[in-house]
């Protein structure tokens, strides 16, 4: 699997908020064999499996960090529990919101071992899974082991330790303009099993569930979900977009009854489904992606994805989804790469592609290494280099 499958999704037309649009995605027939279900939590609470499960808080009121039981200390913003049912019992759906600490934060740091974001539930047909916090994982545990060889560039710490500690910065959907407003006000559609959300007409996320009473009790959880600084700034500087007008003229035999309105009226749906699909959601749909299998449920499997970080100004996104046995797309949650981040991923890719080597790295780029240095240190990896190393470096290419 190296793309993203929507067979058996269709677009309807957007509705529009300010800078927001949203765009619904309806299926004909719902997923068989796999619901979303709803996992609710107390303060502080401890999800506990023998001392190995993963633990997280819920609001509200501030929550301490949560012992794992091996030593290892978890602390992380969750904005939904998701719980994967394919036992085929007909059980309550939903997912439920919850916030670490008093209020919202503006940014939130996201670091944690992947294999402790998905558990299959003892002696159960459920796999319990925290959205978005595996595709950040990871983006984050890019190359995270660092330089494999000590050149002379970069320091034993970066040897040692590699990029650890890295985080990156994300937003609550509570804090990008106009989206609480237009998911409040949003028509959801019958058969609806997802949503694209744009803001100032670029794709912001991507979410998809498998069945329309999932989404009904999912859809406004999207206010707790991640979003990129990107977006942030799309939905707080960019204008009001275009809604969605269908115009039906009488042309050559006319409109002579409501059978013909009704036929007028789909063509002009019809034509606004591929216009969205040729152009809006094109980057999503054509990139290819880096899957990585997590679990396997069932008949289906949970991955996580990572695009290629091209720079060539195309939108990237991160994410994760689970696949039927065709590889058609049951569930989807996807997050908007910023183009630093864009950049820090490619970055890495290359130096790792090089064995970090920085006259290799340097020569593939085209570049100077100096030029090299300078990007590495823009990136925020400064840390990973040896002065000493680069000084050395210098005074013998000034003395050739």
């Amino acid at each position: 699997m190296t793309r993203i499958d929507l067979t058996g999704l269709e677009v309807r037309p957007s509705q529009v908020w300010g800078g927001i649009r949203l765009v619904p995605l309806v299926r004909a027939e719902p997923v068989e064999g796999l619901r979303l279900h709803r996992e609710v939590y107390g303060g502080g609470a401890r999800l506990d499996d023998g001392g190995r499960d993963c633990g997280y808080a819920s609001s509200p009121g501030p929550s301490s960090p949560v012992d794992v039981g091996d030593g290892t200390v978890y602390t992380s913003y969750v904005p939904h529990g998701f719980v994967a049912d394919w036992s085929g019992e007909d059980r309550e759906t939903a997912a439920y919101g919850t916030r670490l600490g008093d209020g919202s934060p503006a940014t939130v740091p996201v670091r944690a071992p992947h294999h402790r974001l998905a558990k299959l539930r003892r002696g159960e047909r459920r796999l319990r899974f925290l959205p978005l916090h595996l595709a950040l994982e990871g983006y984050l545990a890019l190359h995270f082991g660092g330089p494999p060889v000590l050149w002379e560039e970069w320091s034993r710490e970066a040897l040692r330790r590699g990029l650890s500690p890295r985080a990156e910065a994300a937003h609550a959907g509570v804090d990008v303009p106009g989206l609480a407003e237009a998911l409040r006000v949003f028509e959801v559609h019958p058969g609806q099993c997802g949503v694209l959300v744009y803001a100032a007409d670029a794709l912001a996320a991507a979410f998809v569930v498998p069945h329309p009473e999932d989404y009904r009790l999912l859809h406004p959880t999207l206010v707790e979900d991640l979003y990129g600084e990107l977006v942030h700034q799309y939905a707080h500087y960019g204008g009001p977009v275009p809604a969605f007008a269908a115009r039906i003229r009488d042309g050559a035999g006319g409109i002579r009854d409501l059978a013909d309105l009704r036929a007028a009226a789909r063509e002009q749906e019809r034509r606004w489904a591929v216009a969205h699909d040729g152009l809006m959601a094109r980057d999503l749909l054509e990139t290819t992606y880096a899957f990585e299998r997590v679990h396997r449920a069932g008949p289906f499997a949970l991955y996580r994805f990572l695009p290629p970080f091209l720079r060539d100004g195309r939108e990237q996104h991160i994410g994760e989804l689970i696949a039927d046995r065709k590889g058609r797309t049951a569930y989807l949650k996807t997050f908007r790469l910023s183009d630093a981040q864009v950049r820090r991923g490619y970055l890495l890719r290359r130096l790792a592609f090089q064995d970090w080597h920085l006259e290799r790295t340097a020569g593939e780029l085209g570049i100077v290494r100096d030029e090299l240095v300078r990007r590495i240190r823009a990136a925020g990896f400064g840390g990973l280099l040896d002065a000493n190393g680069l000084a050395r470096a210098a005074r013998e290419s000034q003395e050739g």
